[in-house]
């Protein structure tokens, strides 16, 4: 199989990094974007926070600054999300922040400011709609009123709704300019790509946007890949695969060896949207290195942040991103642009590789020098810390003597001393290889 049909996401798998924003009226309650299906709440009863959400504070050069200061190379927003409620200027629907008292779209608003600061844009679309009436209620998988025998003879005009969404997603890839992904969610049994119309959705989204890359939710969900890995790709089996709240074990690939682009969707919390109880943050030095794992398996890392009602993204959240832009600021050659070495995972670390030059991200220190297990010793032509240039030598003292093959390095001025790692969250080793041709490999 060629790689062509992945060259539009070439800019996709340099960039690595993005942030993710769930916001809507569900910032209101401030119990996460499900609560209407979790909580079985009824759409008269969600009008409270519909009314509620007024976005008073909402300024999207100040998310784009912090997005810039985290090193996020594109950001997605959430245009529609599961509740119906949109943030763009629609004429399908009144249900929207143009109508319910904002005034305002916010989605250009936020594609306006993003592409200000030279971060490429995308928009979540959800293909659910609990307030459409022509999606199905009783009995659906997560309806709100899907076990309410009130809608038990409700019968949904497919037919309808499919021209809805069609005509949703028309509007978003005609009136806002080149968008540069397009995230779809999600299927699930019984309403998947024959419900959605997906072959002629993505037609049309690629007549309108010829350079989109979109995600694989067409046909399958947070924990599916679907046809992209396959001998028989469908045409709506998108550009990456999404995997949710989790690093998958290892890279994907189609049958014949060819990597899939993916990528990982994780919360900065727990919650998508604004959950006002969840403390449970991870840490700065936890994401650095789930982002290196997800390069070092050819993937990348959408973060997420959760802005409340009135459009602040807490500032637990932008202490984290900015920690988190530090340390990308001084590592970043290490990430962006790179992808996997080529050989398994060291027991000290991870590795990453752009063309000739090896990045051994040091997260647990050793014991004296530190193993370069996989490259090749006569194959190096310079050691060298990324954070300050500074030169490193290979170790050549009695303690590496067992290992002939195995290059060493030293982290100061005696081999078989024990030093404190530079960089106690991740340590990072420029490898200069003397050909980028030069494989590498063995054991991990």
């Amino acid at each position: 199989m060629s790689e062509d049909r992945f060259a539009r996401s070439a800019w996709f798998r340099h960039d690595r990094f993005g942030m993710f924003i769930h916001w809507g009226p569900y910032a209101v309650p401030a119990r996460g974007e499900w609560l209407r299906s979790h909580e079985r709440v009824p759409l008269a009863d969600y009008q409270y926070a519909v009314d509620g959400f007024g976005a008073e504070d909402f300024d999207p050069h100040t998310w784009a600054e912090l997005a810039a200061a985290a090193g996020q190379k594109y950001a997605v927003l959430t245009a529609k999300h599961h509740d119906g409620f949109c943030l763009f200027d629609t004429a399908l629907t009144d249900y929207g922040s143009m109508h319910n008292g904002i005034g305002r779209d916010l989605v250009a608003e936020f594609l306006e400011a993003f592409r200000a600061r030279g971060i490429k844009v995308g928009l979540y679309f959800s293909l659910l709609d609990w307030r459409h009436p022509d999606y199905p209620h009783h009995g659906d998988w997560a309806h709100p009123e899907r076990d309410n025998p009130a809608f038990a003879s409700h019968e949904p005009d497919l037919e309808s709704y499919r021209a809805f969404l069609h005509g949703q997603v028309r509007e978003l890839c005609t009136n806002y300019g080149k968008l540069d992904i397009l995230w779809f969610d999600f299927s699930y049994e019984g309403m998947g790509p024959e419900q959605w119309g997906a072959a002629d959705l993505v037609a049309m989204v690629r007549e309108l946007q010829p350079d989109v890359i979109m995600d694989n939710r067409l046909e399958t969900s947070g924990e599916g890949m679907g046809s992209i890995v396959t001998d028989e790709p469908t045409s709506y089996c998108g550009d990456f695969v999404s995997p949710e709240q989790v690093i998958p074990v290892e890279g994907f690939h189609t049958p014949d060896g060819t990597p899939v682009p993916w990528e990982a969707c994780v919360t900065l919390n727990n919650n998508w949207g604004y959950a006002a109880a969840d403390d449970l943050w991870k840490s700065p030095e936890q994401v650095i290195t789930k982002l290196v794992e997800c390069v070092a398996k050819g993937g990348n890392l959408l973060l997420n942040v959760g802005p409340d009602a009135r459009g602040t993204i807490q500032p637990e959240a932008a202490e984290r991103l900015r920690r988190i832009g530090h340390w990308l600021e001084a590592n970043g050659e290490s990430v962006y642009g790179a992808g996997p070495a080529g050989f398994g995972s060291p027991e000290w670390g991870y590795y990453t590789r752009s063309g000739s030059t090896v990045y051994a991200h040091v997260l647990r220190a050793p014991i004296g020098p530190l193993p370069l297990t996989g490259v090749p010793k006569d194959a190096i032509e310079r050691i060298s810390l990324v954070a300050d240039g500074q030169e490193l030598k290979l170790c050549e003292e009695w303690v590496v003597a067992s290992y002939p093959d195995i290059p060493f390095v030293q982290f100061g001025e005696v081999g078989h001393f024990t030093y404190p790692l530079p960089d106690p969250v991740d340590t990072v080793v420029r490898i200069e290889l003397k050909d980028d041709s030069t494989p590498v490999g063995g054991t991990s």
